[in-house]
C-alpha cells in the first residue's frame, strides 16, 4: 500500500509530472545495475531511496523509505512497494541518522541544489551510495558525441562533475560501472549496441536529454542516425561495438561512509 506525505515540492514543476505518464514502460531495474548497487548498500538494513522516481533498483530485503518529487512518478509504483513520501532531496523530512544508508539513482541531475540534496543525505543517513554520471566523459559515447552534442551540453550543466560530488563527500569509493549490452533499463546508454532503438519515440520518451532538446534538434539528430544506420555509415564507424558485452560510457557508483 502506498502511503504519500504531502510535504510542500519545489517551486519548479518537476519535470517527470511532465514526461513521466509511461516511465515504466521502458525504464525497469536492470539485474546486473542492481546487483552493484546492493553490494555498495553492503549490511544497510534501513534505507532511504532520495529521488526514487517509480522505484527501481529499491532493494526488496531492507527496511526502506521512498522520497520522490512527482506525482506521476510515484503513481507508477507498484503498490506493494515501500511508503512514499512526496518531497524533495533538499529537505528531507528525517531526524538526523535515521537510516543506514541513502540512495540515489541518476537523480542528481534534476535537483534544484545537489550539494544541500548530498548534504541532507548525509545528515539522515551513514552510508551514501550514488548511481551517476562524469559529465565531462559524456561525448564517448557515439549517440551523444556524433548525433546528439547538445545532450553533451546538457549534461555538463546539469549533472555534477565527479570530483565536485567527491569533495562534498569528504571523499568516497568509485566504481566504473560498465553498461551490458542487453540492459534492460532503458537510461541514455542503455542502447548502445543497439542503435535502432534510439530511432523508436517511445524509448527516447524514458530519457530526459531527449525530452529538453527542442523537437528540430531531436528530428534532426534522429534523421541523421537513420540515415546512417541504412547506409551502412553507422556499422563502418562504430561496428565494432556489436560483438561487446558490455561497455564502460560514463556511469558511475559512488561510495560514502
Amino acid at each position: 500500500m502506498i502511503e504519500v506525505w504531502r510535504s510542500p515540492l519545489r517551486r519548479f514543476l518537476s519535470l517527470y509530472d511532465q514526461i513521466g505518464q509511461q516511465y515504466t514502460s521502458t525504464r525497469r531495474a536492470d539485474p546486473r545495475i542492481a546487483a552493484a548497487i546492493l553490494d555498495a548498500l553492503g549490511d544497510a538494513h534501513s534505507v532511504i531511496n532520495v529521488g526514487a522516481g517509480a522505484g527501481a533498483y529499491e532493494p526488496e530485503d531492507r527496511s526502506l523509505v521512498s522520497v520522490e518529487p512527482s506525482w506521476q512518478m510515484i503513481r507508477q509504483r507498484s503498490h506493494e512497494s515501500s511508503l512514499v513520501v512526496q518531497g524533495s532531496a533538499e529537505a528531507l523530512p528525517f531526524p538526523a541518522r535515521t537510516f543506514d544508508a541513502a540512495l540515489a539513482v541518476l537523480t542528481l541531475h534534476h535537483w534544484a541544489d545537489w550539494r544541500r540534496g548530498l548534504s541532507e543525505m548525509r545528515r539522515v543517513a551513514r552510508r551514501l551510495v550514488i548511481f551517476t554520471i562524469e559529465p565531462r566523459e559524456s561525448d564517448r559515447f557515439w549517440l551523444a558525441g556524433t548525433y546528439f552534442p547538445e545532450i553533451v551540453a546538457l549534461d555538463r550543466e546539469r549533472f555534477p562533475p565527479l570530483d565536485d560530488i567527491v569533495a562534498s563527500l569528504g571523499g568516497c569509493r568509485v566504481d566504473h560501472i560498465a553498461i551490458p549490452h542487453d540492459c534492460v533499463d532503458g537510461f541514455l546508454g542503455a542502447f548502445w549496441r543497439r542503435p535502432e532503438a534510439y530511432l523508436d519515440p517511445g524509448v527516447r520518451a524514458g530519457m530526459s536529454g531527449f525530452s529538453l532538446l527542442e523537437p528540430d534538434v531531436v528530428d534532426r539528430g534522429v534523421a541523421r542516425l537513420k540515415s546512417d544506420l541504412e547506409s551502412g555509415q553507422w556499422d563502418r564507424r562504430f561496428g565494432h561495438l556489436r560483438s561487446l558485452d558490455a561497455l564502460d560510457l560514463c556511469y558511475r557508483l559512488l561510495v560514502a561512509n
